[in-house]
């Protein structure tokens, strides 16, 4: 009888009470390499996207100048700084106060841009608030759901 050989980062122990071999956590397709990379791979795209969608918002439909292109790239490089804070940060956090930062950092990602086109503060306060309270339900559920009473991490 032939048996299938388990894949990179799967167990091939028994499982317990079944007496079975089988994996005990999904196959990690890609490569440490390529999780390396995407580390810092993604949160730049997304960085570059926010970016240019500030400096559009922020010159009203007009020409592209030096100053523009400045204020975009400054936005990216901010908004990538602070992505990269808040994941070091938000890991070292229980579940509230990790659903607390991510939250925060997208009502005020999203308070930021909604300021550019000119509206009211207020608008943009209420706006953001909006969706930081969306956020922190979202992930809330998620971690309580996903973690024990100490916090570890539940598959």
């Amino acid at each position: 009888m032939a048996h299938a050989v388990p894949a990179r980062g799967t167990s091939t122990g028994t499982s317990p009470g079944t007496g079975t071999r089988g994996r005990t956590t999904t196959p990690d397709v890609f490569g440490e390499r390529a999780h390396k990379v995407a580390k810092w791979a993604v949160p730049v795209t997304i960085g570059l996207v926010y970016g240019y969608w500030a400096a559009s918002i922020n010159r009203h439909g007009g020409p592209i100048t030096g100053w523009n292109l400045l204020f975009g790239f400054m936005t990216v490089l901010a908004f990538v700084v602070l992505f990269a804070v808040v994941r070091a940060v938000a890991r070292r956090l229980p579940r509230e106060g990790h659903a607390v930062l991510w939250a925060a950092f997208a009502g005020s990602a999203l308070g930021f841009l909604y300021a550019q086109s000119g509206v009211a503060m207020f608008t943009c306060v209420v706006v953001s608030l909006l969706l930081a309270a969306a956020v922190f339900a979202t992930l809330f559920y998620r971690y309580y759901t996903h973690e024990d009473a100490k916090g570890h991490q539940v598959t």
